[in-house]
């Protein structure tokens, strides 16, 4: 089941759903919006290799936007900082985001219960568009949990992404066994 409006806002109250900043006005019937942070980040290589840790370069989005061109792999992350403590977080584009030719996750749009952080954005584009800091770019949706949770995200010794904060974070892959 997907939560109404209303049970966001009661979740909220209870302190098992936090978003940071809170604007009511985000709020739709069954979702939240969440906005681009101020910083992307680029791979500094062409070809990524998932055995070796592929580093960025995270760069501040200008006043006068950033124009996103096609090919390119580019991290965001959200201005909002989330905490979910009793529900499962999927993070999906608005469908205006979508009539832009953008793509705001490549496969990467379900949390966990326990997921405390803002989100890495895996963005992509159909065609050159400029974006801009603070722009509408996603929406939350949260889902209720079948079943108590045996641990949750932040507290996994193994969790990649458990450091807060305000910059995109490139894959972790390279620290899985295979």
């Amino acid at each position: 089941m997907i939560l109404s409006d209303k049970r966001i806002l009661e979740e909220i109250e209870k302190g098992n759903i936090i978003i940071e900043p809170f604007k009511r006005e985000c709020l739709g019937t069954n979702s939240y919006d969440v906005h681009l942070g101020k910083y992307l980040a680029n791979y500094r290589s062409r070809v990524l290799d998932a055995r070796v840790h592929n580093e960025i370069d995270s760069f501040e989005i200008p006043k006068e936007g950033f124009i996103l061109q096609p090919g390119v792999l580019y991290l965001g992350v959200t201005l909002e900082y989330t905490e979910t403590h009793k529900h499962v977080p999927f993070l999906e584009g608005k469908s205006s985001t979508g009539r832009l030719g953008i793509d705001i996750h490549a496969t990467a749009g379900k949390g966990d219960v326990g997921f405390c952080n803002t989100w890495t954005l895996e963005i992509s584009c159909a065609q050159p568009v400029r974006i801009y800091a603070g722009m509408p770019i996603g929406q939350l949706i949260y889902f209720a949990v079948e079943g108590d949770i045996e641990t949750m995200y932040n507290s996994k010794g193994n969790a990649k992404y458990n450091n807060p904060t305000t910059r995109p974070v490139e894959s972790m892959m390279w620290k899985n066994n295979f």
